[in-house]
C-alpha cells in the first residue's frame, strides 16, 4: 500500500482534536499511524488513542507528547494540539518494539529482514536511557529516529495497542519497502575546538588540556574573571565529538553548574580522562544556516520523491529559537513540497544509536 495520509487539529478538547483528527483521515488505507499530541493533552492521552481507534478503525498507533508537535508547515506550541500521520504499510514491514526500561534486558525478535529505520520515543525520566538506546540500535541492527517525551506530569507512549511509560518504545519500518534518508541539523555550534580532559569526577570537569576546566571556558567565551557568571553562561553548553564521524558531529549536554574557587566545569553526562569536550554556543544565525546545510544535503541523497516524514526537534528550538512562527517546517516544506510531515519538540533528540540535545532529525520516506 505504502499510503501516508496527514491530519492535525488545534484549540478544542481532546476528545474534540481526536475526533477531528479521525474524520480527516477516515478512509484511509492503513496498518498503523502515529500520533503526537501537546503536553497539555498528556492526561489525556489514553482517551486519544482510544477514540483514534474507534472512529478510524486503525488499532495500533505509535506516539508520544511534547511541549510542541508540528506536521507540513506547521508548528503548535502552547496549545491544544493533535497530528496525525497514518500509514499503509503491508503487515510484514513493520513491527512494534515494547517498552524497554532496562538496558540489559533488551530482547527483540524481529522477522522483518533488513530494517530501514527504527522510530523510538523514550521517558526522560529514566536514567539508562543513553545505555538503551545504544543497545537497542546495536540488537535490532538499525539505525533509530525519535525524541523523548516532554511534559510537566506523565509521560506517555503509544505502541501498538498499548500505552506505556518508563522506558524506550516504537516500531521498526522493513527496509524492503521504503527508501530512507536521514538528516541531522545542530541547534549550537562551537566557540572553540576539542579539548582532552585531563581531570575529572563523573560529571565534573576538573581540567582540560591541563588547565582549570573553567579557565578554558572563560577564555573561550571572552568572559571576564569575577561578576555574574549567568550573563555570559546562558546559551553556553558542553559537546562531545562523535568518534569517528566524517561530518564533525558532536551530542551537546547542558553546564549544570562551576565552581569558580576551583575552576570546576559540571555537566549534565559522564565524562572521564582521555575524553574529548568543546564548549558550544546556542544562537539562531548559526542553527538557521545548518538547517539549511541538512536540507541542501538531503535533497541532493534523495534520489526519489519522498512520500512521507517525521521530524523530532527540541524544545529549545522552534519558537525559542528562531524568530518566525513554524520556522523549520516551512524550510522543510519549501525544499520537499507538501509530503505529509509529523513530529514533536522534545527533551531531547535520537539519532543513529545516541541521545542528542538542541538538534532537529528530519526523516523522509519514499
Amino acid at each position: 500500500m505504502e499510503k501516508f495520509v496527514l491530519a492535525h487539529a488545534s484549540g478544542r478538547s481532546a476528545q474534540g482534536l481526536a475526533r477531528a483528527c479521525a474524520d480527516q483521515v477516515r478512509g484511509a488505507e492503513a496498518s498503523f499511524g502515529f500520533v503526537y499530541a501537546t503536553s497539555a493533552l498528556s492526561r489525556a492521552f489514553p482517551d486519544i488513542i482510544e477514540i483514534l481507534q474507534k472512529r478510524t478503525r486503525i488499532r495500533r498507533w505509535v506516539g508520544t507528547v511534547g511541549h510542541g508537535v508540528c506536521a507540513t508547515g506547521v508548528e503548535y506550541f502552547d496549545a491544544e494540539a493533535i497530528v496525525v500521520l497514518t500509514c499503509g504499510l503491508d503487515a510484514d514491514a513493520f513491527q512494534f518494539i515494547p517498552a524497554v526500561t532496562d538496558p540489559d534486558e533488551v530482547a527483540i525478535e524481529t522477522g522483518l529482514g533488513p530494517a530501514a529505520i527504527g522510530v523510538v520515543h523514550a521517558d526522560p525520566r529514566n536514567p539508562a536511557l543513553t545505555a538503551i538506546v545504544a543497545n537497542l540500535a546495536r540488537q535490532c541492527g538499525v539505525y533509530l529516529v525519535g525524541g523523548l517525551t516532554s511534559a510537566e506530569s506523565t509521560f506517555p507512549q503509544a505502541s501498538g495497542n498499548r500505552i506505556v511509560d518508563g522506558g524506550v518504545s516504537g516500531v521498526l519500518l522493513g527496509g524492503g519497502c521504503l527508501r530512507v534518508v536521514v538528516g541531522l541539523t545542530q541547534g549550537c555550534s562551537p566557540i572553540g575546538p576539542p579539548h582532552s580532559v585531563s581531570r575529572s569526577q563523573g560529571q565534573i570537569l576538573v581540567s582540560l588540556d591541563e588547565q582549570a576546566a573553567l579557565d578554558v571556558l572563560r577564555q573561550e567565551v571572552g568572559a571576564p574573571q569575577g561578576g555574574d557568571p549567568r550573563s555570559w553562561l546562558a546559551n553556553i553548553h558542553a559537546a562531545m565529538p562523535v568518534a569517528g564521524s566524517d561530518r564533525a558531529d558532536y551530542v551537546v549536554r547542558n553546564i549544570v553548574g562551576i565552581g569558580p574557587e576551583d575552576g570546576l566545569v559540571a555537566i549534565a553526562d559522564t565524562i572521564g580522562p582521555g575524553d574529548r569536550v568543546m564548549f558550544v554556543r546556542r544562537d539562531p544565525d548559526s542553527a538557521e544556516r545548518d538547517l539549511h546545510r541538512m536540507l541542501a544535503d538531503l535533497k541532493t541523497r534523495a534520489t526519489v520523491k519522498p512520500k512521507a516524514g517525521l521530524y523530532f526537534s527540541c524544545l529549545a528550538r522552534g519558537p525559542n529559537l528562531f524568530r518566525q512562527e513554524a520556522h523549520e517546517l516551512k524550510a522543510i516544506q519549501k525544499t520537499f513540497g507538501d509530503i505529509p510531515i509529523v513530529g514533536f519538540f522534545g527533551n531531547g533528540e535520537i539519532a543513529h544509536d545516541r541521545l542528542y540535545a538542541y538538534t532537529g532529525v528530519l526523516t523522509l520516506l519514499a
